[in-house]
């Protein structure tokens, strides 16, 4: 492993999973230090490159949850198990689970927001002790598009968790609504010190972190995730800069109470 982090590093690709047509979760080979919320750039020779967040941490490996938007993604959807892609990384500040020991939280987590969130839902799930409660709103926008779905079947052992559809279709096992609507009937034994965690679109985090503050949560026990910007991952080409903080270096993780001033 290279220790330059501006230095790309080959890794071999060991288990490849499909959620839909268009997101799969790739895991890597990988050794070192790395948190849930931070993120990767994964290159392609001749394509380019792709930050991509940690959406799962195991012994000796990382999983990338991608979505095929793009020639790099694209590309990416044409490899194998077995096959080796280059990473640089890891970048951002990740989410710090000592944050949330020892009380409730609360994880409210839009499409694709649910993948640099899962590695915090699985340090709770596998250690239960630590958190007081823990209570985690899942929306996708249809029941094709529902991600992690071993996961979501397991994850109720250990914790409240609501998935729902914006749209439900036909005999839809979810319940069609967005999760804004779950956040007023939350059951916190106390607001003024449960800590919540908000990823997911621009518009879904806004209203959801409204959603909380109105329930009594307070500005600072809220975190939220800002990753639609970041290019480079190293604060040096200015593409994910609004007013006087770079995603890339100062998140893509903030503290709502900075957060709230990242306005475009």
């Amino acid at each position: 492993m290279n220790k330059n982090e501006y230095i790309p590093f080959l890794s071999e690709i060991k288990e490849i999973k499909k959620h839909t047509d268009i997101e799969y979760t790739f895991t890597f080979d990988y050794d070192g230090p790395v948190r849930p919320g931070q993120f990767f750039e994964v290159s392609l020779p001749k394509y380019g490159e792709a930050p991509i967040s940690v959406s799962g941490i195991g012994e000796g490996a990382i999983d990338f949850t991608i979505r095929k938007v793009g020639k790099v993604t694209g590309e990416v959807f044409e490899q194998y198990i077995g096959d080796r892609l280059f990473l640089r990384g890891p970048y951002g500040n990740g989410f710090d689970v000592s944050d949330f020991r020892g009380g409730e939280l609360v994880i409210v987590a839009g499409g694709t927001g649910l993948s640099p969130v899962r590695g915090v839902i699985e340090h709770f799930y596998e250690n239960p002790s630590e958190t007081s409660g823990l209570t985690v709103i899942s929306g996708f926008k249809s029941p094709q598009d529902v991600l992690f779905k071993e996961d979501l079947a397991k994850w109720p052992e250990q914790m409240q968790l609501i998935v729902t559809v914006d749209k439900a279709e036909g005999s839809c096992a979810y319940p069609e609504g967005l999760v804004t609507a779950y956040i007023p009937d939350l059951e916190v034994r106390d607001a003024n010190t449960a800590k919540a965690i908000v990823v997911g679109p621009p518009m879904m985090m806004k209203f959801s972190v409204k959603a909380l503050l109105d329930r009594g949560l307070k500005e600072e026990n809220i975190w939220i995730s800002q990753e639609r910007k970041m290019c480079c991952g190293i604060g040096k080409c200015g593409h994910c800069k609004i007013g006087d903080s770079y995603v890339c270096l100062d998140g893509p993780v903030f503290n709502y109470t900075k957060g709230k001033e990242l306005i475009d």
